[in-house]
């Protein structure tokens, strides 16, 4: 969803909808379409260009907390 640069999947957050709220999907194994970040920086500007729902193709629920969420799981995925 756009940081300017192509990255390889590993290095990118899986997104995804689970009854139309968005969480992470650090395991990249929950089924569904995906939208995928390269960090929180790249979050923050998707959910405010809206753009996790076009990705998502569907209503998407994003609660005050996802950005510090896509921060812990940053930390998580790539120590």
């Amino acid at each position: 969803m756009g940081c300017g640069t192509v990255r390889p999947k590993p290095e990118l957050l899986r997104l995804v909808s689970v009854g139309g709220r968005v969480v992470v999907d650090p395991a990249a194994t929950m089924p569904g379409r995906g939208a995928y970040v390269c960090g929180p920086e790249c979050a923050e500007r998707a959910v405010k260009r809206r753009a996790v729902s076009r990705a998502l193709r569907g209503p998407a629920e994003i609660s005050e907390d996802f950005v510090e969420s896509i921060r812990l799981h940053g930390k998580e995925a790539h120590p």
